[in-house]
């Protein structure tokens, strides 16, 4: 938006860079108290919680969501209400969180009552609900700043009805919130979507690793039993590296290295060399030192060694692809090759993460502050291994479940930028 600022702080001029077309004139600048009306919930709590309208509070706010129930189904009366001096929120108010984490916002889907951590603003005529929690949602600086500056900050009625609000007429706000509404239902469908193809994953994976599910061959005929081994029948460890992110470098250099830290936090299961970023050994390290098995190879395991918590202790990558590429597997990791006869390449990156090898990585696992673990105790993880050819349908069933869930999540991606750009550009 292009924007003059007067003295006393206010806004004349504003323009939008992108408009529906018929529309035109400059946009508003008032306080949101003068656009709404406000309802600051008072300091008592209900002590009967035996009705039904939702008793609301900060965990309940799905950012830029719908709110329509307590999650602790914590639930008042309106006799409770009037006792202690709550108010009703209607129904298409906008609810802000006001304490802790500022300007959390939602869209009352129902009739709510809200503790004193939250403030809501009930819409005029001049404003349209849906556009408001837009707007509302591009001022998270303008409310840090406002803030009480204490331990934990907070906002008093005064600072929450003076957030200033850019506003169009009400046929244009109209169109826009519609605009931005069926881009957030996508959103959401592409969310839900990603969720569910996750949460089938989950469940077949268990189905398959306890041996409740299983593939046949081309005959129909059942493949062959499970085999009880350890890890360390399987697999053999090489020597990694304790280079430090300080000797690491995304620019250049001859050999690439896994640091435990990309494991923990965005690597696939799979990890296929053209599809991750990985940074370069900077090259006053003498790689000449480095053995030649000491190089990562296809059907390799990078398996962390350390963590702070017991989801990420022992969390492990299998190298699928590297494009002849040389890499090494880095500090906190180990790195373990197994018996190509015995595991078909995409089937152990899954087999680790399956639920018994999990809880049994965390059994292994030792400390306090920082958690880890030993080849030692981890060649004596016990593992049920199928034959090759069933090895392959599993791996080959559950990297097509997960090239859709990198489908969805990739427009999904794609939908948000799309809408962070409409932002910037509707609004800024």
């Amino acid at each position: 938006m292009n924007t003059a600022t007067l003295k006393n702080g206010s806004k004349k001029g504003i323009v939008p860079q992108l408009r529906f077309s018929g529309f035109d004139g400059e946009w508003e600048v008032k306080k949101v108290g003068d656009l709404c009306d406000s309802i600051v919930p008072g300091r008592n709590k209900p002590t009967n919680f035996e009705g039904d309208i939702p008793w609301i509070t900060t965990p309940d706010i799905e950012h830029n969501g719908i709110i329509n129930y307590s999650k602790k189904g914590l639930n008042i009366s309106r006799q409770e209400a009037k006792k202690v001096g709550s108010k009703i929120v209607p129904i298409n108010s906008i609810i802000i969180s006001c304490v802790g984490e500022l300007g959390l916002s939602a869209i009352a889907g129902k009739e709510i009552i809200i503790n004193q951590q939250l403030h809501a603003f009930i819409p005029k005529e001049r404003i349209d609900y849906r556009f408001l929690l837009y707007q509302l949602n591009l001022k998270k600086k303008y409310m840090d700043k406002v803030a009480t500056k204490t331990a934990v900050p907070y906002m008093n009625k005064d600072n929450c009805n003076s957030i200033p609000i850019d506003f169009p007429t009400i046929p244009e706000q109209h169109k826009i919130a519609s605009f931005l509404s069926a881009v957030d239902e996508k959103i959401q469908q592409l969310s839900r979507k990603k969720q569910l193809l996750s949460q089938y994953k989950k469940g077949v994976m268990q189905q398959l690793f306890s041996g409740k599910l299983r593939f046949k061959d081309e005959n129909g005929v059942d493949y062959a039993d499970w085999e009880e081994k350890f890890f360390g029948d399987i697999f053999t460890f090489y020597t990694t590296n304790s280079l430090s992110r300080e000797k690491l470098n995304y620019e250049y250099g001859e050999v690439k290295n896994i640091h435990y830290g990309d494991i923990h936090t965005k690597f696939k299961t799979l990890f296929d060399i053209k599809n991750e970023l990985i940074p370069f050994v900077n090259s006053d390290f003498d790689v000449s030192k480095i053995k030649k098995e000491c190089y990562c190879q296809e059907g390799d395991l990078v398996i962390t060694d350390a963590s702070e918590d017991y989801a990420n202790i022992g969390k492990s990558i299998e190298i699928i692809n590297l494009k002849n590429e040389k890499v090494l597997a880095g500090l906190h990791t180990f790195l373990a090759r197994p018996n190509k006869t015995r595991m078909y390449i995409g089937f152990s990156g899954y087999i680790v993460r399956s639920d018994n090898f999990r809880k049994q990585i965390m059994t292994i696992a030792q400390g306090s502050k920082i958690l880890s673990i030993s080849t030692g105790r981890l060649a004596m993880v016990a593992m049920k291994i199928p034959s090759l050819p069933e090895q392959q349908k599993i791996a080959n069933f559950l990297s097509g479940i997960d090239g859709k869930i990198e489908q969805v999540n990739g427009e999904l991606v794609k939908t948000q930028e799309f809408k962070k750009g409409l932002l910037q550009q509707m609004f800024v």
